[in-house]
């Protein structure tokens, strides 16, 4: 058989689902990542904050290495040793009394979504096939197919129709819509405490406090979505913290696995995730002794408090030059929480601020058309920062 090679406009073997920028990384270490023409890039966004301990930190390599040598896979047909232990550190770590394991944060999610509307038949009575659950405008939860069905972001939703029902909208940060949108057959109200893919967007002060008290007033769930905004990125171990609140499901996912393997989980209350009985959930992967492994020896880094301590400290870091670069007409908004931060342009698109960082060394990427996201690892240094802040200031100086 002849092989007849491909034209330069044919389409390659990857499905094009990603833009991604034109870097072909190599080999990382802590913040810092090299290409596969040995040029190093200080790394500023972190695997949308699946890599919050840094690239290959030791604690972690060294747990699943261990652990490959041991065991990596049984299914949930049988147990192992790391199982209940996984279990019980991120619901030690998180205050939490129960968790499901899974393996992406959409997956997560989707575990939510199921739990909740199953507690609302069960528990409160919500007639069959009536629940309701309660989204933001903005929000970002996954790309599945029932995910996308509460998803108001064009890109995301549109052409993968018919949809899910059952998702009622409102707008982020009003507390009252939320409480006016609730209605008997709602099972609960899903958000992410500070909105990630859509730009790092901060809640008004007391928005999550006053859905918390509608949620209890009428006997449904509050369900928060960590999966980007917890574990670490925001200067504590979940970011309701900040808001001293308590969810009554908390997705986590991304740093849940260290950079290292895909691991999430849901974890909350038991009398909820407790209707979750065997047949009605599960996944071949979920909780694998790998994942379990790696999952454990995450939250050792973070019951020490000293990643969420660096978000904290080095968050004014990136918020002082931030808001310079706002009152100098170079950015119109600057949102930052811990090493978080969402910064809206202007002269410039977002893809082309991104492209030209890149070009000096720094990765970070845009979400939307003029909206830069940066959530380099905890491990960063003042150093790096200052290089980042520095660095974006000319950038964008350069295009004014």
């Amino acid at each position: 058989m002849t092989n007849n090679p491909r034209t330069t406009n044919a389409p390659g073997p990857l499905a094009p689902n990603y833009h991604p920028l034109e870097v072909e990384l190599a080999t990382a270490e802590g913040a810092m990542v090299t290409d596969t023409s040995g040029r190093e890039y200080l790394d500023c966004l972190a695997g949308y904050s699946a890599l919050n301990f840094g690239h290959r930190h030791p604690h972690l390599v060294r747990a699943a290495k261990d652990q490959l040598d041991r065991l990596t896979l049984t299914s949930r047909a049988v147990s192992h040793e790391h199982l209940e232990r996984f279990a019980g550190a991120v619901t030690e770590l998180t205050g939490t009394e129960m968790l499901l394991p899974m393996n992406t944060g959409a997956e997560a999610v989707e575990t939510a979504i199921k739990t909740a509307r199953k507690w609302g038949y069960e528990a409160k009575g919500v007639p069959a096939d009536r629940a309701e659950i309660i989204v933001a405008d903005g929000a970002f939860h996954g790309r599945t197919t029932t995910i996308i069905s509460a998803s108001t972001d064009p890109a995301a939703r549109e052409g993968f129709g018919p949809y899910t029902p059952g998702f009622v909208v409102v707008p982020y940060g009003d507390a009252a819509s939320v409480r006016a949108a609730i209605t008997p057959d709602t099972v609960a109200v899903l958000l992410e405490p500070v909105q990630g893919e859509n730009g790092v967007i901060i809640p008004p002060e007391g928005y999550l406090e006053q859905v918390r008290a509608a949620c209890d007033e009428t006997n449904t769930l509050l369900v928060l979505d960590e999966i980007q905004s917890g574990l670490g990125r925001t200067g504590a171990t979940l970011t309701q913290e900040l808001f001293g609140v308590r969810a009554d499901l908390t997705t986590l996912g991304k740093a849940l696995g260290g950079g290292i393997v895909p691991v999430s989980a849901v974890v909350g209350r038991a009398d909820v995730l407790g209707v979750m009985t065997a047949g009605t959930h599960g996944s071949t992967f979920g909780g694998n002794p790998l994942a379990c492994a790696v999952g454990i020896a995450v939250t050792e880094l973070l019951a020490t408090g000293e990643f969420e301590a660096r978000a904290r400290d080095l968050g004014p870091r990136l918020e002082g030059p931030a808001k310079d670069l706002v009152a100098d007409g170079l950015a119109t908004d600057a949102r930052v929480i811990g090493l978080w931060m969402g910064l809206d342009v202007v002269s410039l698109s977002g893809r082309e601020v991104s492209e030209r960082l890149a070009a000096e060394g720094i990765l970070a990427k845009e979400t939307h058309d003029n909206t830069i996201r940066f959530a380099p690892p905890l491990t960063v240094t003042e150093s790096d920062l200052d290089r980042l802040m520095d660095t974006l200031g000319r950038v964008l100086r350069s295009a004014r």
